[in-house]
């Protein structure tokens, strides 16, 4: 079956859910991402909307993003100058249309399938729910050693010196009610001076600052452990980020 006959959802006025991926130079997986993100939310009968933000992409990222999104209403292109991924993830918060707004890293490492149960957690009454990768039935595949220690030594700080009892921060994969991401977004600090441009992938540790924020203005947090796989084009730089 095809891209075309499985994503049928038209643009909604007020989609329930909004899944915001950044993306910089992913030309070689976004139309992959956007046919399975597609397919994965037709499939849970919900109003939605996928919101690509692509963060100043060297490569035809934008452009075959546009191209799909023609035939798809509900898919939406954003595109900025290279600020990095703070800068796109907080971009795509400030204009997802979802009550419920999703950012999902452009590999898919954790898979979609996670979207139900998380709006069922938000529902419940949590605020901010995250993906893990630590925890009972948590599962990392393909990770390289030396990754997963960088990870738990940083995490190790984070929760030392500014979120204690939070055991993966990291995992790009987080949805939070349209109220508490225009909150959150508009507190933080990284990349926030938007005369800037940034050179490489520049990731960096944006997450900790949400959490951090969100923890400080009161909103509840919950995390479930995934099943996560570790993207061999992964952007992360060990020794700059």
């Amino acid at each position: 079956m095809t891209a075309e006959n499985r994503i049928s959802n038209p643009a909604p006025s007020a989609p329930l859910l909004s899944l915001v991926i950044p993306a910089y130079n992913e030309a070689a997986r976004i139309v992959s991402t956007l046919e399975e993100a597609g397919a994965s939310l037709e499939a849970l009968d919900i109003a939605w909307q996928v919101l690509v933000v692509d963060d100043g992409s060297s490569d035809r990222t934008r452009v075959l993003a546009e191209a799909f999104a023609r035939r798809y209403p509900a898919i939406q292109i954003e595109s900025l100058p290279h600020r990095g991924k703070a800068s796109a993830v907080s971009h795509g918060f400030r204009v997802a249309a979802g009550d419920l707004i999703l950012f999902s890293d452009a590999d898919l490492a954790t898979p979609l399938r996670y979207i139900e149960p998380f709006i069922k957690r938000s529902r419940d009454g949590f605020d901010v729910v995250i993906a893990s990768r630590e925890g009972l039935n948590a599962n990392r595949i393909g990770e390289p050693a030396y990754r997963h220690v960088m990870g738990r030594v940083f995490n190790w700080f984070v929760q030392l010196l500014l979120l204690p009892g939070i055991e993966d921060s990291q995992c790009g994969f987080k949805p939070f009610p349209r109220e508490a991401a225009h909150a959150v977004v508009d507190r933080s600090c990284l990349y926030r001076d938007l005369d800037t441009q940034v050179s490489g992938s520049r990731v960096t540790a944006f997450d900790v600052e949400l959490l951090v924020i969100a923890r400080r203005l009161g909103y509840r947090i919950e995390s479930i452990p995934v099943e996560w796989t570790y993207g061999t084009n992964s952007k992360v730089n060990p020794i700059r980020d």
